[in-house]
């Protein structure tokens, strides 16, 4: 069953943060969707939909490799 886990993302401020962090995510085994809800200047909401639930360290890998950082989870 599909589970989907909410985080807060520092440092995104448009268009092209979006698609980095997104692709990162998706890199991840299991992913099936990133949902990116962009807040410029602020933290931004980033939903991950994988398989099964993800390890926390490697959401905050994918989030570093792709230049920006892991405020918190959100849920």
């Amino acid at each position: 069953m599909a589970t989907t886990n909410t985080y807060s993302v520092t440092g995104m401020t448009c268009a092209h943060c979006v698609r980095a962090v997104r692709e990162e995510i998706e890199k991840l085994d299991g992913v099936i969707a990133v949902d990116v809800d962009l807040a410029a200047g602020g933290d931004s909401r980033v939903d991950v939909t994988a398989e099964t639930p993800l390890p926390l360290d490697q959401v905050r890998g994918a989030v570093e490799e792709a230049g920006y950082q892991l405020a918190t989870p959100a849920n």
